[in-house]
């Protein structure tokens, strides 16, 4: 049985200012830092993490330079496809003013379920259409028994639960994200996919 083991980007300054981030190269505050380092030191006590995939983006990339600094886990393999969705120019705003821009747009709802796709940005579908993508392929390249330490966004996060559960597309994106640095486990048998935990934040009580 092969694990797969989903963690969301360490906490960025857009993160705490509600901006759209999109594929912004924004890094990390030092909380978001501390809670990567938290993270690897929890991954070493519990998991033989074998491979790690990540995506190409800035907070992706020292999240997970932070964990490996502080756990055993291999180098990663970097990744476009695992990216967060593109916002166009919608990238930098305030969830605020993205709210006046769109008004049929739920403010109680994620800015991933955003219907509109803006100037230089990806439509819902193809940004899901590119997360699964990838998923089929990650299925296709694990060995059985492995456990994939998998760094990635949100986004990302939410089109997943919504392949592997019976949670729809549309109320998966309206969801919140999982907090900064949360796990959530998948586990592959054969064809089988099964949610084991979801947006699991231990490492903090460390």
């Amino acid at each position: 049985m092969t694990r797969v083991l989903l963690a969301r980007h360490g906490e960025t300054p857009w993160n705490r200012e509600r901006r759209v981030q999109g594929w912004a190269p924004t890094g990390l505050t030092d909380a978001g830092r501390e809670q990567a380092r938290a993270l690897g030191t929890w991954l070493t006590d519990r998991y033989d993490v074998a491979r790690v995939v990540a995506s190409d983006l800035r907070r992706t990339r020292e999240t997970t330079a932070r964990l490996r600094a502080a756990s055993d886990v291999p180098e990663p393999t970097l990744d476009r496809a695992w990216r967060e969705r593109g916002f166009g120019v919608y990238q930098g705003f305030l969830a605020a003013e993205l709210f006046e821009r769109e008004p049929d747009h739920d403010p109680n709802a994620s800015v991933s379920a955003l219907e509109a796709a803006p100037e230089g940005a990806e439509t819902i579908g193809q940004f899901c259409a590119r997360v699964e993508s990838a998923w089929a392929g990650l299925r296709e390249r694990v060995a059985p028994d492995d456990i994939v330490l998998l760094v990635t966004h949100g986004g990302v996060i939410k089109v997943l639960l919504s392949a592997v559960t019976d949670r729809a597309r549309t109320a998966a994106l309206r969801s919140h994200s999982p907090p900064n640095c949360s796990v959530t486990e998948i586990r592959l048998d054969g064809g089988n996919a099964e949610l084991v935990a979801e947006g699991v934040t231990e490492w903090r009580e460390g």
